[in-house]
């Protein structure tokens, strides 16, 4: 059957399969991790959108006037961190919507333009809570959408997966997932058109026929010496980073192979707020502070208890401040009303051990190695700013004031680290990838991260899961467009086609689906809340390298184990943790973990479960890890 194949399964990719489903064509997603998900799921601040109902609900005068301003002005000012402020200067006055000065324009205007439609398909079509907006820095508005708990790109990302999976068990002829699947190279015909891949699975080498999009990421976990990274960053190469170990570049080397063209591979952002672990400051891998966290009023303040600069500048502005201010370690400060009004966030970086809640200000103050006095004083500062509208370092927005010391805070140590790989494949705005000479690479697509130019030189916080949304369905209907005119055409991405053409009219929707060869089109499931669905097939199931567990349910006796028991496993080679009651033996797990090792060896030996149900449904185990259940908790009613 003719197919569009979608190469990389986080939010990009998810969102491409569900598009070329609802317009009618087949989807093989090929995913090379035991998971889907990806650095989607990381994601932690929201996803932007103008215009939306959400806004319209809670009073939010924006328009998509502002939005595209605020995109373009951060595309063209962007800069490495240390040029920031200069970047910054040169650039004021210019206008970012003349396409002289601006060359991203038409990416630009194109995820803007399809915000709001983006957020109402997530809505309706997933069931999705995005009721909660928060303004990010560089945006003149709050339009950064999230739900009232968990992460948002965990969220959404797996809203997406699930529906996905429910696709497969309903029109198993129509969708297929294959993971653990590393896609190696593009196939192209005598004319140069890309036809399809080549893929490595189980040892084995095989070909996939189609047209091919390419949402397989960035490269900012690629510490390699002949990486993108160590090519034309080396200045980066001992940052640490956020990125999941999938981060390698793969869609670009392999468009680049066919002659695809490239653009700003030397832009990488630097996000300001990564999270340190007091344990561990020196981890490669860390989490990210959430920048909605400085959006729900945070501040931050050096060694010696001073602001620096405009908590709510670009991202790159921030990073250049603290390199050049070079008074760290930094603390991010949240107020009472401030974490209350991200309270999901603040207790789970406190779970993590990631930030530390004090009751007044003294106990910071000791911690920090300064008087209370000095930090009254910066806190007065910050609130006549705030009554006068003239704060020093420029900030405008202000919000969950004022500033006492006799206060509960939360607070964490921050530090600059790779976050977003901003250059990529040359593409257009209909997510067609571009050679070199800016004509089109046939048959081929990119979404997400891999695609360059979308942000130009700075992504707004926000705008990584908005491009994800949008350019992933972009490419998802420019390829199905793509693949139905080579139907017609006879072409060979079009080999096995026949039957007869299918069309489908939904006047309640106001949608046209098309389908070859007598099968049916697939439109989105009706909206329920993700997260409650039933184990998928076995064969389609995520499994991990290592030894099959006994199910403990099965026949045989249920093992019982102690706390104690499980505090004996607190090694990377021998890791046992509880959830719900449960004994999880997750050894072999940790390296296929979509969070990173790291996020349960935090928990190594202990009992998980208050961490894993503010991330996850219950039913996740059971879909996803069922090897990992080696027993119950003694005492526990639960398996």
């Amino acid at each position: 059957m003719p197919q569009v194949i979608v190469v990389g399964g986080g939010l990009a990719g998810l969102s491409a399969c569900h598009t070329v489903l609802e317009r009618g064509a087949n989807v093989l997603l090929l995913e090379k991790l035991s998971f889907c998900g990806g650095n989607s799921t990381k994601a932690t601040s929201g996803i932007n959108g103008a215009l939306t109902r959400t806004q319209q609900r809670l009073g939010i005068n924006d328009s998509v006037d502002d939005f595209l301003k605020d995109t373009t002005d951060s595309a063209i000012k962007g800069a490495p961190p240390k040029e920031a402020a200069a970047r910054q200067a040169e650039m004021e006055g210019k206008d970012s919507l003349d396409p002289a000065v601006n060359p991203y324009l038409e990416t630009n205007k194109r995820l803007v333009y399809d915000s709001a439609p983006a957020i109402e398909w997530l809505i309706e079509s997933f069931g999705l809570d995005l009721s909660l907006v928060g303004r990010l820095g560089g945006h003149s508005h709050p339009r950064t959408h999230r739900g009232k708990q968990k992460f948002p790109g965990m969220t959404i990302t797996y809203a997406l997966l699930e529906k996905l999976e429910e696709m497969l068990s309903k029109y198993p002829d129509r969708v297929k997932i294959m993971t653990k699947t590393k896609c190696t190279e593009l196939i192209r015909d005598a004319s140069g058109a890309v036809i399809g891949c080549k893929y490595e699975r189980d040892g084995k080498v095989g070909e996939a026929m189609g047209p091919v999009v390419l949402t397989t990421g960035g490269f900012g976990a690629d510490f390699t010496a002949d990486s993108i990274l160590a090519q034309l960053c080396p200045d980066y190469m001992d940052l640490p980073t956020t990125n999941g170990v999938h981060c390698t570049g793969d869609g670009i080397k392999m468009a680049q192979a066919c002659g695809a063209g490239t653009v700003d591979l030397d832009m990488v952002q630097i996000h300001p707020t990564a999270l340190v672990h007091p344990d561990e400051p020196d981890a490669k891998v860390k989490f990210l502070a959430a920048e909605a966290l400085r959006g729900a009023g945070g501040i931050f303040l050096d060694k010696d208890g001073n602001r620096f600069v405009d908590e709510l500048q670009k991202r790159d502005f921030v990073t250049g401040a603290m390199w050049s201010h070079a008074k760290g370690p930094y603390r991010l400060i949240l107020n009472g009303k401030a974490s209350k009004s991200i309270e999901w966030h603040c207790l789970h970086y406190e779970g993590r051990g990631l930030m530390k809640k004090y009751v007044g200000a003294e106990s910071l103050a000791k911690d920090m190695g300064v008087s209370v006095d000095k930090i009254r004083a910066t806190f007065d500062d910050f609130n006549r700013a705030a009554e006068t509208g003239n704060d020093k370092f420029g900030r405008k927005y202000f919000v969950n004031l004022p500033l006492v010391t006799d206060d509960t805070f939360y607070v964490g140590i921050v530090t600059p680290v790779i976050h977003y790989t901003l250059g990529g494949l040359k593409v257009n705005a209909d997510a067609e990838v571009l050679k070199e000479d800016g004509s089109v690479l046939p048959g081929v697509f990119a979404g997400g991260e891999v695609a360059g130019g979308v942000h130009g030189k700075n992504r707004l916080g926000g705008s990584s899961l908005l491009d994800c949304v949008v350019y992933g369905r972009v490419s998802g209907a420019s390829a199905t467009t793509y693949l139905m005119s080579q139907m017609t055409k006879g072409g060979a991405v079009a080999a096995g086609a026949g039957g007869a053409v299918n069309l489908q009219v939904d006047p309640s929707t106001q949608s046209v689906t098309i389908s070859f060869g007598g099968a049916p089109a697939v439109a989105a499931a009706p909206a329920q809340v993700a997260g409650e669905q039933g184990a998928i097939p076995r064969d389609t199931q995520y499994d991990f390298e290592g030894e099959k567990k006994p199910d403990a349910g099965a026949g045989a006796a249920v093992k019982e184990y102690t706390l104690e028991d499980v505090a004996q496993h607190t090694k990377d080679t021998d890791c046992w943790v509880v959830v719900n009651g449960r004994v999880l033996d997750v050894t072999a797990f940790l390296s296929e973990h979509p969070g990173g090792k790291e996020a349960i060896m935090l928990y190594a030996g202990k009992d998980a479960t208050e961490e894993f149900n503010m991330m996850h449904s219950e039913s996740y185990i059971d879909k996803y890890a069922p090897q990992t259940v080696i027993g119950k908790l003694k005492g526990s009613a639960k398996l």
